[in-house]
């Protein structure tokens, strides 16, 4: 019997937010959740204890990059990635689908698996759903995605078609092969992934697909993959509307305020992206008035804190003008404050979130919050 990990907490009356509890083998997650993203088992310029230190209970890192290097039998020999990485909360581990669709200079995806070339080192490899299953077992992920095909934004739906078939075999692949595991001991959870791409019909099939496999929580994939905000949160939530209302559900690669808030509204419960880390090595810092671009001459004798309304080490210890000057010369702590402000910045957004939804004025503190971070108060036009 697969064993349920998702209990729903209260569900908002003004819409399908909800929160929730993950029961997880490294500790409870509360939700809605945002997870940062550590590629290489390392969030980028952060500490596991400055993670530890804002609250977060999970993190991600990266199938794909991680069988490529270290390899998973260096991984499983030190511990999992809990004793590799030193992290003792949970991991999410994608499946390595995406890279091999973004990244592999030559790939051929087969009925068998995906056979790829190492974009390190332009080695060949093959990954096959259950080789999938047994690597991120072998990490010991708290929870790991199947192997699935990606599209992009506008492919035709003969390709789509093509894809979600080889994605629903894959699905039924990985789940026999996580059931084996889970007899031998291991105790992370599968989940498996929606895909369709732009096609309602296709994502129709997909959800009702992926809800008869009855795994502990549910991915969707194919969306944040180019297109426009409206066509993202219209098929989103087309989506939820043909899944369970019990299970948990994951949108991967989501990481700004209003992508989140969208993703909430339509009931989601976990969102990932690179993008604060990424943001914070170009400058940029989220605030509720919009991205602040911190390199802008303005903020050169700007002696105030970068965000009077954050309670962050970094807003309550630094000026925007020292902060500029790291940024401007290059300094590796401008790398590390910027990456921990925007990561305490959503983390808190999350708190307020999950508050709201128990106060049943989720939609209010939803338009609220992006009136005033449409407003753009940082940009160069003002």
């Amino acid at each position: 019997m697969i064993k349920d990990i998702f209990e729903i907490k209260h569900s908002s009356t003004d819409g399908k937010a909800r929160t929730g509890t993950l029961h997880l083998p490294h500790g409870d997650v509360q939700t809605p959740v945002f997870m940062p993203v550590g590629t290489n088992a390392t969030v980028k310029a952060l500490t596991k204890d400055d993670l530890e230190e804002i609250g977060f209970e999970i993190i991600l890192a990266n199938t794909y990059h991680l069988y490529l290097r270290p390899g998973p039998d260096t991984i499983e020999e030190a511990g999992g990635l809990h004793g590799f990485s030193g992290w003792k909360k949970n991991f999410l581990t994608d499946s390595g689908g995406f890279q091999v669709w973004s990244l592999s200079k030559l790939r051929k995806i087969t009925d068998e698996g995906a056979r790829f070339q190492s974009n390190i080192d332009g080695s060949y490899h093959m990954f096959t759903p259950e080789k999938v299953v047994d690597v991120q077992a072998q990490f010991n992920s708290d929870v790991q995605m199947q192997l699935d095909v990606c599209t992009g934004f506008g492919v035709d739906k003969k390709e789509a078609m093509e894809a979600l078939r080889i994605t629903e075999d894959w699905a039924k692949r990985a789940k026999e092969e996580w059931i084996r595991k889970v007899d031998s001991g291991y105790q992370g959870v599968l989940l498996p992934i929606v895909q369709g791409n732009f096609f309602e019909d296709l994502r129709k099939r997909s959800a009702e697909f992926v809800s008869e496999l009855d795994l502990p929580a549910i991915a969707i994939g194919g969306l944040s993959v180019g297109e426009p905000p409206e066509e993202f949160a219209s098929m989103l939530d087309y989506t939820v509307g043909h899944l369970p209302v019990g299970k948990a559900k994951y949108v991967m690669g989501i990481g700004t305020p209003d992508y989140i808030l969208d993703a909430v509204h339509s009931g989601i419960d976990m969102f990932d992206c690179v993008l604060p880390t990424r943001n914070a090595r170009n400058g940029s810092y989220f605030t509720r008035d919009g991205n602040l671009p911190i390199k802008q001459e303005r903020f050169a004798k700007d002696f105030g804190p970068l965000d009077p309304e954050c309670n962050c080490k970094v807003c309550r210890n630094y000026s925007r003008a020292y902060l500029r000057h790291l940024f401007k010369e290059q300094e590796i702590l401008s790398c590390m404050l910027a990456s921990y402000h925007n990561l305490y910045f959503l983390h808190n957004m999350m708190k307020e979130i999950r508050v709201a939804i128990e106060e049943n004025r989720f939609e209010e503190y939803r338009n609220q919050f992006l009136a005033r971070y449409h407003s753009n108060k940082w940009s160069l036009a003002k």
